[in-house]
């Protein structure tokens, strides 16, 4: 390299390999690698790096290790001064939604809600309607928010018109009228008693989100749809990394040091039980700070005790939190009004193609990008498939929407607690709920499903 750069008078630069941040992480890392390749640290022929000096080096230790080519650490700091990136939160990269020439997305907005509210209403929309309706959109225009009802209300259309099973709304947004007008959701928010601010306050400034549920076979379709509508370079799906928790942890690096299973099964169920499913950290269990300090005991003494375990421990402790592998979001899509590419980082999974932002859903949203949740949901495949089965067998067409709410044999059902299956409603204690309640009318299910959450 050297003599390339005196014959062709090219710049030197100087740069280390990174694979940790501090020194202290070698160890760290070479049990990583153990875990990746599935070896143990005493097997001669696994994967290792024999060096212990791939962190990040001070500015002193570079140039101590390229003394003799000062001019190489003084071109890095070259590259690096002409090196700038801001990410900017107040950016508006809510995609825009086409609209008709001489409209904006908030005349649009007003002149869809009105055509909505005459296909639910008829020809006179009631006073107290209207009334809320106009509030609701003052308050979107006046939060930037129209072209996110827009681009929902063109997805939702666009699954019930391709025969995609599209669920009747979910969440705080069956609170707002306008989604109720445009035919996101299915349920009249005055007549339930639903209410707008729980979605949107102008008093609490946040990004709205409704969740759509779709026919778990046709959320690729959704999908498809949204990129071929604004862009292949402005849609994403979300990534998620996974980290490895204390109890993997703990089995990981066992396995890795050579010992039996059963070592780190007696360390892992000496550790306190999970607590709504999380179980209490390693630093957790030795910060006396922790609030679940006290549960730890037999997990700190059998530590201290047993000089297998302080070792294994003390391993896990460096690997718990690393991220084990990137996976995708189950249900989040980023949209954006810019290509992505000039937003946030993404990858293009070699398998499928998928694009994939690097950045996670927390980071995605601060930037100010659009996270549309495109739910796959089981049971509106089952109702699907029930209604294409009652159409062929008894000739029957049933269209759900239009499905009363009094139907007394639905309610007894519900009172004997036969709900396997049945969303929300098929939990254990749910059940003992409801066949304590005995409801019989659509209001009880409701306050069924409050008081439970």
């Amino acid at each position: 390299l050297l003599r390339i750069a005196r014959d062709l008078d090219l710049p030197l630069v100087a740069t280390n390999d990174l694979h940790y941040v501090n020194a202290a992480d070698a160890d760290t890392h070479d049990v990583l690698l153990c875990i990746g390749t599935r070896t143990t640290m005493d097997d001669p022929k696994r994967f290792r790096f024999d060096a212990r000096d791939f962190y990040v080096k001070t500015a002193d230790e570079m140039r101590r290790v390229w003394s003799e080519l000062p001019e190489a650490c003084d071109n890095t700091l070259l590259i690096a001064e002409r090196c700038h990136v801001e990410f900017n939160d107040d950016a508006n990269l809510m995609p825009q939604f086409p609209v008709p020439a001489g409209e904006s997305e908030e005349s649009w907005l007003v002149k869809e809600v009105e055509v909505g509210l005459h296909k639910r209403f008829g020809d006179v929309i009631p006073d107290n309607v209207r009334t809320q309706a106009e509030y609701e959109v003052g308050v979107i225009c006046q939060m930037g928010f129209p072209g996110y009802f827009l681009v929902t209300a063109d997805l939702v259309r666009y699954a019930k018109e391709s025969g995609i099973r599209v669920g009747p709304g979910r969440g705080s947004a069956a609170g707002a009228m306008i989604a109720y007008a445009l035919g996101i959701t299915e349920l009249d928010p005055i007549k339930h008693g639903l209410l707008f601010e729980r979605f949107l306050n102008p008093e609490r400034v946040s990004m709205p989100d409704i969740d759509m549920d779709f026919d778990e076979r046709r959320r690729a379709d959704m999908i498809r749809y949204a990129t071929t509508k604004y862009g292949e370079e402005r849609v994403a799906q979300i990534i998620t990394y996974g980290s490895i928790k204390a109890k993997a942890a703990i089995k990981d690096s066992a396995r890795v040091l050579g010992y039996a299973y059963s070592v780190g099964e007696k360390i892992t169920k000496a550790m306190p039980a999970p607590v709504m499913g999380k179980d209490l950290s390693l630093a957790g269990a030795f910060d006396p700070k922790n609030s679940r300090y006290g549960e730890a005991a037999a997990f700190r003494a059998l530590y201290e005790s047993d000089p297998d375990a302080k070792r294994v421990v003390d391993t896990a402790k460096g690997l718990e939190g690393l991220k084990r592998q990137p996976g995708v979001h189950a249900a989040g899509v980023i949209l954006c009004r810019e290509p992505l590419l000039d937003v946030i980082p993404i990858w293009r999974r070699e398998q499928d193609g998928a694009v994939i932002t690097q950045f996670d859903m927390g980071a995605c949203e601060k930037l100010g990008l659009l996270k549309m949740d495109f739910l796959g949901l089981r049971n509106l495949t089952v109702l699907d498939d029930c209604l294409r089965n009652i159409a062929t067998n008894r000739d029957e067409v049933i269209v759900l929407e239009t499905l009363t709410l009094d139907d007394r044999p639905t309610y007894d059902l519900l009172t004997r607690g036969d709900t396997l299956g049945v969303f929300q409603l098929d939990g254990g204690p749910m059940r003992a709920l409801l066949r304590s309640m005995q409801p019989d009318n659509f209001e009880d299910i409701s306050a069924v499903l409050a008081l439970y959450r």
